[in-house]
């Protein structure tokens, strides 16, 4: 498996798709990383040479923030909106979508499982 930007890579994938198992790099990302290398981008990874590898690897960590650097840079950023006592933070203090969602119904992803509570069963007015 060959090792990129301290990931291990799929063997039997294209290097366009083996690329995109870094955190932070996508399609766009996977595409320039090998234009700029002159890399085919149909080409497995197993069959990289290692100048190859090494190259990819140097134009990574010169030129794009991945990984570790990546997580911990979206981690300082909720933390200051949370500092800073922003609408924003606040909602990621909470647990609740940070970008206008509807929260009346589907935001199971952010809320978590749904919390029963007893309602009015049976009164009549």
């Amino acid at each position: 498996m060959p090792r990129i930007a301290g990931v291990d890579i799929p063997d039997r994938k294209k290097i366009y798709y083996a690329l995109q198992y870094i955190h932070g790099v996508g399609p766009k990302y996977a595409a320039d990383i090998l234009a700029e290398a002159n890399i085919n981008p149909d080409t497995r990874a197993n069959e990289l040479s290692e100048t190859d590898v090494s190259h990819l690897n140097t134009i990574i960590d010169n030129g794009f923030l991945v990984e570790g650097a990546l997580r911990r840079q979206v981690q300082q950023n909720i933390a200051r909106l949370r500092e800073i006592r922003s609408y924003r933070g606040d909602r990621h203090r909470s647990g609740l979508p940070t970008r206008g969602q509807r929260t009346r119904c589907n935001a199971r992803t952010r809320k978590g499982r749904k919390k029963t509570v007893a309602g009015k069963k049976g009164v009549k007015g």
